[in-house]
Parts: C-alpha cells; structure tokens; sequence
C-alpha cells in the first residue's frame, strides 16, 4: 500500500515538471490602429510658412481667350487679369474708343500673342536669320571675242569663269644683298604710337573723385524673372486710419484709408500709370499703376488725378488728391492685384500705427 502511495506521487511530480517547462504560446495584438487609444497619436506637425520664392513660381492662372460678356469693358478687363487695356486693345485690332461686344474672344497673354502672330506670319527668330555675302571677285582672262559676263553672272555657276581674288598681291624680286637688307631692316614706328608708349604714368589724366566708378552704376537691367518681380519696396500711399481693411470672401478687394479733402495720394512704388480716368462704375477717378509683368496697384476715389496714362512714376510720388467721388466719405480705395487678383495690402506695407 505504501508503495502505490509513493508510486502515484512520483507520478504527480512528473507531470507537474513537465507542465512548467512548456512555455505558454506569444499572443500578437490585431487591433487596427485607428481603434487604438488616443494617447498613442502621433502630433500633428506645424505647416511650413509659404516662401515668396515659391510663390513667384507659381503658375499664372490667366487664360489665353477671355469671351467678352455682358456689361464688360476693356478697362475692368484689364484689371481684372491685371493688363494695361491699350495692350489688350492692340492684340486685338481694336481701336478707340475701345467697343468690345458680348460673344466677342479677346486675347488675354500678351506672351503667347507675339509668339503666335511670328509664327503666323512665317518669321524666325533671330538666331536663326543668316546672312551670306559673296566675296569680291574678278572673272580670269577670257577667250578672244567672247562677250563680256554681265554683273548677274559673275559667279562660277553662272558664268562658268572660275574667278581669282584680286587681294593681296605678292611680288618677286630677284635676290640682291640690297632687296634682302631692305626686308630685314626695322620698320619706322608711327609717331603716335611711339608718344603714347614713351608717356610715364605721371602724364596720364587722373580719375574724378566726384564721379562714380561704372562698377558703382546701378545695374538697371530688366532680368524679368518671376523673382525680381516680386521685390517690390512697397509704401503706404497716404497717411490716415485705415477705417475697412481687406476681405476677398465680402468683396472688399482693398483697404480704405480715411483723409481731408484734397490729401496726397502718393505712388506706393514706382510704375507706368496705365489708366487714368473714371469708367470703372464704383471707383470714381481712379488711377492704375503697373510695377511689373506681376503687380498693379489702384488708387480710387479722388478728388482730382494729376497724372497721366502712360506716364512713369517714382515712389512716394503724388499722383492725385483724395477725395469722395463715387462714394460717401471723403477716403482712399487702395489695392494691390498680384496677375490680377486682389491680394491683402496689409502683408506688403510697413507696420503703420493707422493700421488697426
């Protein structure tokens, strides 16, 4: 009995040991991530700021064909793809005073026009226009009573003459002791040359310390790359709280900056006015400056406009007296259209205490 006892015990252990040394089986988690808990999201990452080098790279949205619709003008054409009318006009054959008719196409890319009317009227650039220009030449000595060649036929293919060239010419002498000391003797130098070698340093005209140097002349070259065209020093185009400020989505496409009658309105940078006048319904006498390919900016609202279309214009420039036309109160409308669309003159300007 006793050993049964110590038999069934024995036994008991075995399977207790056998049971410890088998490890239990991995357990892998298949919850999807999204079910997991929030604190196991990652942050989300700030946007980088937009970089003015990116944006002048942009592509530009106008059309090449504007369909002309009702109620349309010339002048708010022009604004709105950011134009000088005139420019718009001449690509179009259109002569004052400018009609244009509802259904009509106008040309909008004045890049693409240029090109287009080459190409139509089979002209090449430049850099593939040669020029060839025969050399001079003289027909030989030809047969006895043959007629002269007339001045059509002077070349080999046409008169069957084969020419010689006339210049330079090479004479023989016979050889001497005086012909070889002629040839090897020194030629005489020219007396101005020999003047301007012997002049010492002290002889030369010293440079005017009042005039620049050419290396300190500004470089005035038009690159016309996007990047220049958007380094603009721009300016506030007159003093006075700015009593409504820009908002795209309510149509407020500028800022209003408030005045006495008769305030200068400057130029905000320099340009070529390329409007000047009072057509464009609900900006009274309105004048339109253009920077460059990119920028326009308008001056609306004045009492009396002192320049003129096509006129060029310095910044800080007065170029009309603020005023109340086509409005309540006596203000300035001023915006900044960037290829045409309306952009917040409050990201160009300088920190002004008017700005609220």
């Amino acid at each position: 009995m006793k050993t049964t006892r110590t038999y069934f015990i024995g036994l008991a252990c075995l399977l207790l040991a056998a049971c410890a040394a088998n490890k239990p089986a991995p357990v892998i988690e298949r919850t999807p991530a999204s079910k997991k808990s929030d604190t196991a999201k990652k942050p989300v990452q700030a946007q980088p700021a937009i970089n003015p080098t990116e944006i002048a790279k942009e592509k530009d949205w106008r059309p090449e064909l504007y369909t002309v619709k009702k109620g349309d003008t010339l002048h708010a054409i022009g604004l709105e793809y950011g134009y000088d009318y005139k420019e718009i006009a001449q690509a179009n054959n259109i002569d004052p005073p400018y009609t244009i008719h509802p259904g009509q196409q106008l040309r909008i890319r004045q890049s693409d026009n240029k090109v287009a009317k080459d190409a139509a009227n089979g002209k090449a650039g430049a850099a593939s226009d040669v020029v060839i220009t025969p050399l001079k030449t003289e027909p030989g000595p030809q047969p006895a009573g043959a007629q002269p060649a007339s001045p059509q036929a002077t070349s080999p293919a046409v008169s069957g003459v084969i020419p010689f060239l006339k210049e330079p010419k090479a004479l023989r002498e016979p050889y001497s002791e005086q012909a070889l000391a002629a040839a090897n003797a020194p030629k005489p130098v020219d007396a101005t040359v020999a003047k301007v070698t012997t002049t010492s340093k002290s002889d030369l005209p010293k440079p005017d310390a009042t005039k620049p140097a050419d290396s300190a002349k500004p470089d005035n070259t038009d690159s016309g790359s996007a990047d220049d065209d958007e380094n603009i020093d721009w300016a506030w185009p007159a003093n006075g709280k700015v009593v409504a400020g820009f908002n795209d989505a309510a149509s407020a496409k500028g800022i209003d900056i408030a005045g006495t009658q008769g305030q200068a309105v400057l130029a905000a940078a320099p340009g070529k006015v390329i409007y000047s006048g009072s057509d464009l319904r609900g900006y009274g006498k309105l004048v339109i400056i253009k920077h460059n390919k990119t920028y326009l900016s308008v001056y609306a609202h004045n009492s009396q406009i002192l320049v003129k279309e096509g006129q060029q214009v310095t910044k800080g420039q007065k170029i009309a007296e603020m005023g109340n036309s086509d409005t309540d109160s006596v203000k300035l409308h001023f915006e900044i259209r960037r290829q045409g669309k309306s952009v917040d003159p409050a990201k160009y300007l300088a920190a002004s205490p008017y700005y609220p």
